[in-house]
């Protein structure tokens, strides 16, 4: 047994067990399967190394599992409102008015109309929660707010075509990252391929700080889904406007660091989509 390209394998992977061989398969192997004491020695043989192999696997999966974990519960809910378009105004003027009887039960971290790249009258919004049990217990007050049912929910409802979301960890090497002024905000999600950050979380993580360390954009936060989609990491960048994020797209282009890092990562990427987001006047991210 011996290690080759991070995987481990034998000698004995090439050869192919009585049932795992057709008719041709059958012929190669020739005069092995009419004799009962050599079948019998292939199939312990295959055995032994099957128990092999799994003990070596559970350690290499203890050691590996699905990559670095944050330290506390702490999440982040992803919410997206598609409102219908002739009410996107009164939503947002309604939404104004009566936040404060929705941050009084959980901290809104900041809240967004869509701008280019996805669904138009559209809003999302992130909520900060302890645990699952904090979340809950928020729904349950939510539930018997009376002044939050009357004055924002009721009234709400019917503008609201659909709605999603999404629960997200913030990664373990990132915080929450405040903008230095008012600016706007792209989110960027990736959906990679299944495996998990064990399987690309350094690349990607290179791929991030190589756009950081040369200034490209301020990073706020690169969020990675546990509710939704799996296999899926949202990043939230911040730019003085939509100038500057698209100057700082094309320098980065021509920025061989930052190629060969995206190069690195992009082989296990499925999909991306990139949304500009408008904060609203209530946003605590501006």
């Amino acid at each position: 047994m011996f290690a080759r390209g991070g995987r481990l394998t034998s000698a004995l992977t090439t050869r192919l067990l009585p049932s795992q061989v057709g008719t041709r398969g059958a012929r190669r192997v020739g005069k092995a399967y009419r004799r009962p004491h050599l079948a019998e020695h292939l199939d312990l043989t295959f055995r032994t190394e099957n128990r092999i192999l799994g003990s070596v696997g559970l350690d290499v999966c203890a050691s590996f599992a699905t990559g670095p974990r944050q330290d506390d519960g702490t999440f982040y809910e992803f919410r997206t409102y598609y409102l219908k378009p002739s009410k996107m105004k009164e939503f947002l003027e309604n939404s104004k008015k009566n936040v404060h009887l929705r941050t009084a039960h959980s901290e809104l971290i900041g809240y967004w109309s869509v701008e280019f790249g996805g669904r138009l009258n559209t809003v999302f919004h992130i909520w900060k929660y302890d645990n699952f049990a904090h979340r809950t217990a928020v729904r349950k007050a939510l539930a018997q707010d009376k002044e939050w049912q009357e004055q924002f929910l009721l009234p709400s409802l019917p503008l609201i075509d659909k709605q999603t979301s999404e629960i997200t960890y913030l990664v373990p090497w990132c915080k929450l990252g405040k903008p230095p002024k008012q600016g706007v905000y792209e989110l960027i999600t990736f959906q990679m391929t299944p495996g998990g950050p064990a399987l690309w979380g350094h690349s990607f993580q290179r791929a991030i700080h190589v756009h950081i360390n040369q200034g490209y954009a301020t990073l706020i936060g690169v969020f990675n889904a546990e509710y939704g989609a799996l296999n899926r990491v949202h990043v939230l960048w911040w730019s003085e406007n939509a100038d500057t994020r698209a100057a700082g797209r094309h320098r980065s282009h021509e920025d061989p660091r930052v190629v060969a890092a995206v190069r690195e990562s992009v082989q296990y990427l499925e999909t991306q989509q990139n949304i500009l987001l408008i904060p609203t006047s209530f946003s605590p991210l501006k």
